[in-house]
């Protein structure tokens, strides 16, 4: 059975290290803003435990006009638990939470790969891909609540 919740920041580690930043020390899955007020940090479990993670954060992008934006970070499932729509479940938890906190577009850097599984989301490309260093290529993506 699969249950998501609020999760503190830490716990996220467990996801981000393996799958974000594979090879890397436990420090660079630390982000700015992770322990802010205004950050949220969901897990999605199964019965062996965290299997996926979103964060949340109140981030403005100058690309957008909009004057509450939130953007979503850090989003990764374990690989063992990949292909059974974790991924979405948590998407749809850190939407519902954005309107909820009456925000009305969410924005992410999406890497190259994930581009599809936004996509089928809603979310649309805005702006050139760019590379963040040792991580890969990125694209800017959003979608209004």
């Amino acid at each position: 059975m699969q249950r998501i919740k609020k999760i503190q920041s830490a716990a996220t580690y467990a996801v981000r290290q393996p799958v974000l930043r594979p090879g890397l020390p436990v420090s660079s899955c630390i982000f700015e803003g992770d322990d802010l007020s205004t950050t949220v940090h969901f897990g999605v479990f199964e019965a062996d435990g965290l299997a996926g993670i979103i964060s949340v954060f109140k981030s403005r992008n100058e690309l957008f006009t909009n004057e509450v934006q939130f953007q979503i970070r850090g989003m990764a499932i374990l690989p063992e638990h990949q292909k059974k729509g974790l991924g979405e479940k948590l998407l749809q938890t850190a939407e519902s939470y954005i309107i909820q906190n009456s925000g009305k577009l969410v924005w992410c850097n999406a890497r190259e790969v994930a581009v599809g599984f936004y996509k089928k989301a809603g979310y649309s490309i805005i702006g050139n891909a760019f590379t963040i260093k040792g991580v890969g290529v990125h694209y800017v993506m959003y979608k209004t609540l």
